[in-house]
C-alpha cells in the first residue's frame, strides 16, 4: 500500500491524546469543591508545573485554535493582571507545604504582549507563593513581533530558559492568507536577542496543511528553520475546525491542501529534519540529541501534556489564567474560558474552575497506556500488568486485536511489545484511539489525523 493510500486509509478525525479522557469528556460535575480538595490531597513528595495563561493576542492569525482575543490596547491585560495573582494566591493556599515547582510556562494568546515590568511581577509573585525548584525549566511563547529587548531581558533576568516562536511558513503568500506576516530577519531578531540575554534554548513551531502551502514552500520553510539552529522543533498539522474557532472561516478552504498533500508535506518536512541532525519525538516534535527532550524520549521517561511532548515529570499541573487546564493525580480541571467571567469569579474569591473529569483506575491505567504508545511507540505487556494488574487485560487484549488485524504493518505484536513501526508513527494517534473509550460514546468533533 502507498503512502498516500495509507494517509487517505488512516487519516480519520481522531483526538491529539494530550491528555485521557480528553477535554470534550469533561463536565461541570467537577468544580471549584472538587478541585480543592485534589490540590489538598497533593504531598511532599509530588512536584507541580505551573502553566500561566495570558488570553490576549494584538493581531488574530486566522488558523490558530487557541483560547485568545485581539485587542490593540493594553487596557484588558492590565485589568487581567489583578485577578491572575489573585487566583494564584487562591491556588497556592489550597496546596499544602512541600511540593516544588520544577515548570514554569506561559502561554496564550501572546504572554510576550505583556510589559516588562507585569511580566516580572508575575514571575516575583508565583516565586512568593510556590516553592521553586533550583533547576527548574521557564518557558515564554512569543510572538516576534510583541517582542523588543527590554522585554527580553526581563524575561531572562526572571530565569527564561527556552523561547518558543511560531514561524508556521515563510511563504508570504501563505503568511497573507492566514494573517501571520512575519519575516525570516524578524524571527532571526528575537532568537538573537534570547542567545545574547543567555536563553539556552529556542523552539520553533511549524505548520504544514496551510492554505497555498506546497511541499516546495515547506522545504524552503524548513530550510530556513534548520538555519536558525533551534534546540527544538514542534511541526504540527493545521487543524482546520472552523465549527469551534470561528475566525477560521477567514481562510478559503478551497486553498487548503488535501490528505494526501498534507501527509507529503508532513513526511518531506520530517525527513529533511532528520536529515540535519534532529531526532524524532513522538510523531510531531524533533530535537538535538542533546537537548532533555531527546534525552528523555531515548530514556523512556518522555510525557505528554496540554503543551505537547516534555520532558517535565512533575506529578500535578496547575493551570492559571482564563481557560487553563491543570491536572492533578485525582483528575483533570478546566478554567472558565469568558475573561470576564473569570475575573468575577475570581474576585469573588472562589477558584475559577468551569469543568473537569475525575480519573478512575480504568482511566489512568489507559491513559498510561497512550501515553506510552504516543510517546516510546511501544506498549509493554509486562509493565502493564506489573503497574495495573488485572486492569491491563482488557487493554492487552485490545492492542492484539489491533495487531492481528492490521495489515499494513502499521502494528505490530512482537510478543513481550507492541510496537508502532516507523511507517505507522505518523498514524500513532488513530492506533492510540483504539485504546480510548470515551472516543466510541463520545459527539465531539476533531482535526484529521494527518
Amino acid at each position: 500500500m502507498t503512502s498516500q493510500t495509507l494517509a487517505e486509509k488512516y487519516g480519520a478525525p481522531v483526538p491529539r491524546y494530550t491528555s485521557y479522557p480528553t477535554a470534550p469528556h469533561f463536565h461541570d460535575g467537577v468544580d471549584e469543591s472538587t478541585y480543592r480538595e485534589w490540590l489538598g490531597a497533593l504531598t511532599q513528595r509530588d512536584t507541580l508545573s505551573l502553566y500561566v495563561h495570558i488570553p490576549f493576542c494584538d493581531r488574530l492569525c486566522w488558523f490558530c485554535g487557541c483560547h485568545t482575543k485581539q485587542t490593540l490596547r493594553y487596557d484588558p491585560l492590565a485589568a487581567y493582571m489583578a485577578p491572575l495573582l489573585k487566583e494564584v494566591d487562591l491556588v497556592s493556599n489550597a496546596v499544602p507545604t512541600g511540593p516544588k515547582v520544577t515548570a514554569l510556562h506561559f502561554g496564550g494568546g501572546s504572554p510576550s504582549m505583556l510589559t516588562a515590568e507585569d511580566f516580572t511581577r508575575i514571575v516575583t509573585h508565583l516565586r512568593q507563593r510556590f516553592d521553586f525548584a533550583t533547576d527548574m525549566e521557564f518557558s515564554v511563547e512569543a510572538d516576534p513581533a510583541d517582542v523588543t529587548p527590554k522585554r527580553m531581558d526581563a524575561m531572562a533576568a526572571a530565569g527564561l530558559t527556552r523561547v518558543s516562536m511560531g514561524v508556521q511558513d515563510f511563504d508570504e503568500k501563505v503568511q497573507e492568507a492566514i494573517n501571520r506576516p512575519q519575516t525570516f530577519d524578524q524571527t532571526k531578531t528575537v532568537l538573537d536577542l534570547a542567545r545574547a540575554a543567555g536563553v539556552h534554548s529556542v523552539n520553533l513551531d511549524v505548520l504544514y496543511g496551510l492554505p497555498h502551502q506546497t511541499t516546495e514552500t515547506i522545504a524552503r520553510t524548513i530550510e530556513q528553520v534548520i538555519a536558525l539552529d533551534p534546540e527544538r522543533i514542534a511541526l504540527f498539522g493545521y487543524a482546520h475546525v472552523p465549527w469551534m474557532k470561528k475566525h477560521q472561516t477567514m481562510i478559503d478552504e478551497a486553498a487548503l491542501p488535501g490528505i494526501n498533500e498534507r501527509f507529503d508535506q508532513a513526511q518531506l518536512a520530517a525527513e529533511m529534519l532528520v536529515a540535519a541532525g534532529y531526532e524524532r519525538i513522538g510523531f510531531d516534535h524533533f530535537a538535538k540529541p542533546s537537548d532533555t527532550l531527546a534525552v528523555a524520549a531515548r530514556s523512556g521517561t518522555l510525557r505528554r501534556n496540554f503543551q505537547g511532548y516534555t520532558d517535565d515529570p512533575a506529578s500535578a499541573l496547575i493551570g492559571l489564567g482564563a481557560s487553563s487546564i491543570g491536572e492533578t493525580p485525582k483528575g483533570y480541571i478546566q478554567n472558565i474560558t469568558a475573561t470576564g467571567q473569570y475575573i468575577a469569579t475570581v474576585n469573588d474569591e472562589k477558584l475559577p474552575v468551569a469543568r473537569g473529569v475525575a480519573l478512575s483506575r480504568i482511566d489512568i491505567a489507559r491513559r498510561w497506556a497512550i501515553e506510552r504508545l504516543m510517546c516510546d511507540m511501544t506498549l509493554s505487556r509486562s509493565i502493564l500488568r506489573q503497574r495495573f494488574g488485572r486492569l491491563a487485560e482488557p487493554i492487552i487484549e485490545e492492542a492484539a486485536y489491533v495487531a492481528a488485524a492490521d495489515s499494513d504493518g502499521l502494528f505490530i505484536d512482537e510478543g513481550e511489545l507492541f510496537t508502532v513501526s516507523e511507517k505507522g508513527r505518523p498514524f500513532v494517534r488513530v492506533i492510540a484511539s483504539h485504546f480510548d473509550t470515551y472516543l466510541r460514546t463520545g459527539k465531539a468533533r476533531h482535526s484529521v489525523a494527518v
